[in-house]
C-alpha cells in the first residue's frame, strides 16, 4: 500500500511556533535593514487608532496570539537592522468609524536604530509586490511556558516579593514617519509578548485589552499604547466601513473628521440592527 502523506499545516495562517515571514533587505536614510512582513496568506487582520491620548492596536484573539509571537521572536533577533512592519493587506479601516489604520512597526531598540525619514521611506518601499528574498521561520520558543508560568501565578495569586524593573531603555510608542512604532528592548518586548498571548482569557462585554506601555514610570497612570481585541473584530470592521460609506454619501466632499467621526459612530447602531445578530461578514 502506498504511504499516505502528513498532511501540510496551514503556516502562513498560523499563531504557533516556527511560525512562516517574508524577509527583505532594504535600505532607508542610508541604513540597511532587514524587514520582517507577514505572508499574503496571513489570516490575521489589524488596525489602530488614538483615543482617550493613547496608541493603540486593534484586533481579534487570534491577531492578539500573532502579535505575541512577532514581540517575543522579536526580543531574541541578533541581526542589526530587523524590524518588523505590519502593514496592508493586513491593516484594516478601525472598526468604530473607518478611518485607515496606520502601519505597526515593532523595532528591537538594542539592535536597530529607525528614525522618522527612515520609517517613510520603508512606507514607500512596502507593501511591494516583489518576491521575499527568504522565508523566515520565526521561532518562539520559551513564549508558552512563560505564558504558562505568569498564568499560574495569577491563578494562585502567588506574586513576589520584589521583582527588578523591566528594561525600559530606548522603549517608546509613538506616531512617527507615518506608522505607529512600538519600541523596546528584549525584556519589554518579552512582557508585552505575554501580556499579548493572554489576551481574551478575561472577556468583558466581548472586549479585552492590555496596556503597551514603554516606560516604569510612577505616578498618575496613563498608558502610552494599548492593545485591544474584540470577539467580533471583523463584523465590528465591516459595520463601520459601510457606515462611513453611507455617512459620508450625506455630507460635504472634505468635511472634517470631527464633523464625520461621531455621525459614524451613531450610524453604526443602525447598520448594525440592519444586518442582524447573525449577519455573516
Amino acid at each position: 500500500m502506498p504511504e499516505h502523506k502528513r498532511p501540510r499545516p496551514r503556516t502562513a495562517g498560523d499563531d504557533g511556533d516556527r511560525l512562516k515571514l517574508h524577509r527583505r533587505p532594504l535600505r532607508a536614510d542610508r541604513r540597511d535593514y532587514s524587514v520582517i512582513t507577514l505572508r499574503p496568506g496571513t489570516r490575521a487582520r489589524f488596525s489602530t487608532n488614538r483615543f482617550h491620548e493613547t496608541w493603540h492596536i486593534l484586533s481579534d484573539r487570534h491577531g492578539a496570539l500573532l502579535l505575541s509571537r512577532l514581540l517575543w521572536g522579536l526580543s531574541f533577533q541578533r541581526l542589526p537592522g530587523t524590524v518588523v512592519v505590519i502593514d496592508r493587506p493586513h491593516l484594516d479601516p478601525n472598526p468604530f468609524d473607518a478611518e485607515p489604520a496606520d502601519p505597526i512597526v515593532l523595532v528591537p531598540a538594542h539592535l536597530t536604530t529607525l528614525t522618522r525619514q527612515g520609517i517613510r521611506e520603508l512606507r514607500r518601499r512596502l507593501p511591494t509586490r516583489a518576491a521575499s528574498l527568504g522565508t523566515v521561520r520565526w521561532h518562539t520558543w520559551g513564549l508558552d511556558s512563560e505564558v504558562a508560568r505568569v498564568r499560574e501565578r495569577q491563578e494562585q495569586r502567588r506574586w513576589p516579593a520584589w521583582e527588578p524593573p523591566v528594561d525600559d531603555r530606548g522603549a517608546a510608542v509613538e506616531r512617527a514617519g507615518g506608522a505607529l512604532v512600538f519600541r523596546a528592548p528584549p525584556s519589554r518586548l518579552r512582557l508585552w509578548a505575554v501580556d499579548a498571548a493572554m489576551l481574551g482569557e478575561h472577556w468583558y462585554h466581548g472586549m479585552d485589552y492590555v496596556y503597551l506601555d514603554g516606560s516604569n514610570r510612577m505616578g498618575p497612570y496613563r498608558s502610552e499604547g494599548e492593545m485591544q481585541i474584540f470577539r467580533d473584530y471583523r463584523r465590528r470592521v465591516a459595520v463601520a466601513r459601510i457606515s462611513r460609506r453611507e455617512v459620508l454619501a450625506e455630507l460635504p466632499r472634505g468635511s472634517a473628521p470631527a464633523d464625520v467621526n461621531p455621525r459614524v459612530w451613531q450610524h453604526n447602531q443602525i447598520v448594525r440592527a440592519r444586518r442582524g445578530p447573525a449577519a455573516r461578514v
